[in-house]
């Protein structure tokens, strides 16, 4: 070690770190500063990984919580060839690479997305998960470490009390988390929000919890190195570090740890831009050079790298020779290749509660699918994933064989959770809870949308049907929040999440295969906990029919030339089909009904297929248990919809049907009403 060229390394990358946060004129310098020693020691002594394939699976990852914090992270990365110059004095503008808060980006370095505090170090722990639970079938392969990094805010963020309680729970040792405590907040000084000791609360937890100065490098390494060789708890280690480290005014005295060095350019403040500069080693008038001393030790270290991770590589390839079938395993759990799947042999019973029809996939994936991990929020036996449960395992602390983790009363958690299980890569995330608990889970699922993670989420009791529960547990405007992601482009163009709600026990078979077939973006079954009359079969068989599911809506049941079309989608189909008989027996009238399980993957078909099934300017009627709102858009302007515009009330489901008028033969009369106000002749 040298430890002059680790200074000089950690006072380049607070250079680069104020530097482009000044030219920006936006951003937040301090914390970069105070955090450059931890990360200059990590990615050059610990953090093993390939930098001529980014990719390489069985890499070290590090997951930043502080997304405020990028500057930090792209001059790290920027040391390590990883970002152009100009990248850096591009910084937070249009078309750069090196955007306000991190953004996915593996072949710069980037393992996460970040900026909502608290969910990046929650993602690191799913990361640990997945790593154990592919080095529990694969010979300890997966050995590698996931490191963290968190700040005062992350660590206040409620999200962190329960990735705590999981990873200490899991005893995840490879798990090793740096906590930049500076004491300053964006707005504060933290002892203005808390007394809390943070130390005690992780090794409540079950955390090994180390204290350091955090400019100290050896203490640093000692930390770390303590971390390497723990075998049964994740560690924390609380570097005491300074806000703005190395800036200093105009006449040179030193000007630390102030509040206002968090969120603005140092030349904003009563530091002075071009002295720190100075101070820190750095040329004013060529503020984003590298120093050609810290140039030339990190190409050593490059160099270091890559032979160490070639050598690990060879070790794979021999290891690969003598256990194809293993070998060829871990490709396709990493291409996310699935099985030979036939989800229509999946037994289904009749008239069965959409929650019920999913535990019957999910016990048929239990034995076909490798590697899937499925959560629920304490909720196993009513969200029904105790359909996989019942054919695995729990998760627990040194025994990962299992596939399935109870996550306790933490939806958010669990939901970070699965979107670092996804980013790890080589597993399938599956989470559950009940729909009107997504309210919890929603930072994650619009992380899980921005980031393009193939996670499943299992939402039941879908509607004002769970009954004597009441208004809490009902959900009511959560389909029309959730469906706005799917209105939503992600940045590769495509619709950014999937919302399918199968109108019966076979549609949600297929539902499931949708779900997993779609490898590009989250995926949200959202399930009813009653029984569902099954649709009529129209073809050769009620699985063929609902395939057609997969154009995001069908008509199931079909008339030339129809007076009307009544649109839905989940248990509001069956009753609509009802009222269709009914009202055929009362008027003359021809009327053709459509499932629209996701109105976004409709939208996205070809306009003759929409107007085939749902006929421009012609009558339609929806029927939606929840707001107006989801079906609207559907029915258009001389559509009309029955929907909810109140929450729900505690009393039994049928009870509530009928109050709310959601029977048939409350159908039938809003849809005769629609049809004289359109001046149909009705004749009975």
């Amino acid at each position: 070690m040298n430890n002059k060229i680790d200074q000089l390394a950690a006072n380049n990358i607070r250079a680069l770190a104020i530097s482009m946060v000044e030219k920006a004129n936006s951003g937040h310098p301090g914390g970069a500063m105070g955090g450059a020693d931890f990360m200059h020691i990590l990615y050059t002594e610990y953090l093993k990984y390939d930098p001529s394939d980014m990719h390489w699976i069985f890499r070290d990852r590090f997951f930043m919580d502080a997304g405020h914090l990028s500057a930090l992270m792209y001059a790290q990365y920027y040391l390590l060839g990883n970002f152009e110059k100009t990248d850096l004095q591009n910084f937070r503008q249009w078309g750069s690479v090196t955007p306000g808060h991190p953004e996915v980006d593996v072949k710069r370095g980037i393992e996460n997305t970040s900026g909502p505090l608290g969910q990046g170090h929650a993602m690191g722990v799913g990361a640990a998960i997945a790593a154990k639970f592919l080095s529990a079938r694969f010979e300890n392969l997966f050995d590698h470490k996931i490191y963290g990094f968190i700040t005062d805010g992350g660590v206040q963020e409620e999200i962190s009390q329960g990735a705590g309680r999981i990873a200490g729970h899991l005893g995840l040792n490879n798990f090793i988390m740096f906590y930049d405590s500076n004491d300053v907040q964006l707005s504060s000084m933290t002892d203005e929000v808390t007394t809390e000791n943070t130390a005690m609360k992780y090794e409540s937890w079950g955390w090994k919890v180390v204290t350091i100065d955090g400019h100290d490098h050896a203490q640093i390494r000692k930390a770390l190195t303590d971390a390497h060789n723990e075998t049964g708890k994740p560690t924390l280690i609380i570097g005491r570090t300074i806000m703005g480290k190395g800036c200093v005014t105009a006449d040179g005295t030193m000007y630390e740890g102030q509040c206002e060095l968090h969120g603005k350019p140092i030349g904003g403040t009563k530091a002075d831009f071009e002295k720190t500069l100075l101070n820190l080693g750095a040329n004013p008038e060529d503020s984003f050079a590298i120093y050609k001393e810290v140039e030339a030790h990190y190409k050593t270290i490059l160099d270091q790298k890559t032979a160490e991770s070639a050598e690990r590589k060879a070790k794979f390839a021999t290891w690969e020779t003598q256990n194809p079938e293993a070998a060829q395993k871990i490709k396709q759990f990493f291409n996310g290749d699935l099985p030979a799947l036939d989800f229509g042999s999946i037994a289904q019973k009749a008239n069965a509660a959409t929650r019920d029809a999913s535990a019957a996939v999910l016990g048929y994936l239990a034995e076909n699918v490798e590697n899937m991990i499925v959560s629920s929020a304490d909720l196993s036996n009513s969200d029904k994933t105790d359909g996989f449960l019942k054919k695995s395992s729990v998760l627990k602390k040194n025994d990962f064989s299992g596939a399935f983790l109870q996550a306790g009363v933490a939806e958010l958690t669990m939901a970070s959770i699965g979107n670092g299980i996804a980013l790890h890569g080589g597993v399938i995330p599956v989470v559950a809870t009940f729909f009107v608990f997504s309210d919890y889970m929603k930072p994650a699922i619009r992380l899980a949308a921005i980031q393009e993670l193939p996670v499943k989420y299992v939402w039941t009791h879908d509607s004002f049907r769970v009954g004597e529960d009441g208004p809490t547990h009902q959900p009511i405007e959560q389909e029309a929040q959730i469906r706005l992601l799917e209105k939503i482009k992600n940045h590769s163009g495509d619709q950014s999440l999937l919302a399918l709600r199968p109108a019966d026990a076979i549609e949600t078979s297929v539902a499931w295969q949708m779900a997993l077939e779609n490898k590009k973006t989250p995926t949200g079954l959202i399930l009813s906990r009653q029984e569902i009359k099954d649709i009529p079969t129209t073809g050769n068989s009620r699985f063929e029919d609902a395939l057609e599911a997969k154009k995001g809506g069908y008509l199931v049941k079909s008339n030339d030339d129809p007076a009307i079309t009544l649109v839905a989608n989940g248990s509001e189909v069956a009753t609509l089909i009802e009222a269709a008989e009914e009202l055929e027996h009362i008027i003359k009238i021809k009327i053709n009904v459509a499932s629209i399980i996701s109105e976004g993957l409709f939208r996205s078909q070809p306009k003759a297929y929409q107007e085939s099934v749902i006929p421009h300017n012609q009558l339609v009627f929806g029927l939606t248990a929840g707001l107006p709102v989801n079906l609207e858009n559907l029915v258009g302007s001389k559509g009309k919809v029955f929907g909810l515009d109140h929450f729900g009330y505690s009393a039994p489901a049928s009870v509530l049907d009928q109050k709310f008028g959601f029977t048939s033969k409350n159908a039938c009369e809003e849809i005769i009403k629609y049809l004289e106000q359109n001046n149909y002749n009705i004749s009975k």
